[in-house]
């Protein structure tokens, strides 16, 4: 069985201790993690090769940054986009293979406002990332795609649709592009394991949301169709969210029916 795992954690300099207890915890075999903050020569590497994990990190400084931590493995990494095209200066997507398992992990843009230059910006990458699974990947091989993609599927994963008329991470747009991702060969293994709404992986700071209840799902894990059946678990770790200065989002951990070398 391989445990993976993707987590938005809001800044490893000031997680890294919850990090680490965490991973102990959870022992993770591939982790994928978001928004580290870090510059690749600030990422501490030493302290997860310690508990038996080869690393690759893509970061820029005090924004954004992916790493994906594995004791599967680590090879074939490959930083951002490599399509001829606009260099993006945000660290966003990071490239690995931990063993037979293809690994992404992905920052989306927030996109912000519906007007705004970054909104255009989100559904850029977003065709971007398209056209990297179209030029690179095969979608016959165990793939996945890992991150905060700052989508909310459908209307089960907000805690008020109508509070969300007219803003970002449900659009139309937004939504047509998470399915053209999906179109690529992708599935999103959490809702093949759960047809109900109301389970969240991300709260805002502010007003009590976290115990109030009123969260997205936005952290997905899109897996290829020979990937797809093997996830015998899936879950969002509340708990980690919980106590002293938490990320604002959860783990999502999909168990998969992969014996891969360690």
């Amino acid at each position: 069985m391989l445990r993976l795992a993707t987590w938005n954690v809001n800044s490893l300099k000031a997680r890294l201790p919850r990090v680490e207890e965490w991973i102990e915890q959870m022992q993770p075999d591939v982790l994928c993690l978001q928004e580290t903050k870090l510059a690749d020569g600030a990422f501490p590497a030493l302290t997860f090769q310690a508990m038996g994990y080869e690393c690759a990190h893509h970061g820029q400084g005090q924004w954004n940054g992916v790493a994906i931590l594995s004791r599967c493995g680590l090879a074939d990494v490959r930083a951002g986009w490599d399509d001829g095209g606009e260099a993006d200066l945000d660290a966003r997507l990071l490239w690995a293979t931990c063993g037979d398992l293809r690994v992404a992990c992905a920052y989306v843009p927030n996109g912000r406002a519906l007007d705004d230059d970054h909104y255009a910006y989100k559904l850029r990458w977003l065709e971007r990332l398209r056209t990297a699974l179209d030029d690179h990947e095969d979608p016959s091989a165990l793939v996945a795609v890992c991150g905060d993609f700052n989508i909310a599927p459908d209307d089960r994963d907000v805690h008020d649709p109508a509070a969300f008329v007219g803003a970002t991470h449900v659009s139309e747009a937004e939504r047509a592009a998470l399915t053209r991702l999906e179109n690529w060969g992708l599935a999103d293994v959490f809702r093949d394991h759960y047809d109900d709404g109301g389970l969240f992986s991300w709260w805002d700071y502010r007003r009590g949301d976290f115990h109030q209840g009123r969260g997205m799902r936005i952290d997905l894990v899109l897996t290829s169709a020979s990937l797809t059946p093997k996830a015998r678990t899936v879950l969002i770790d509340r708990n980690a969210r919980k106590g002293k200065q938490p990320s604002d989002h959860a783990p999502v951990i999909v168990d998969l029916d992969l014996d891969l070398d360690r």
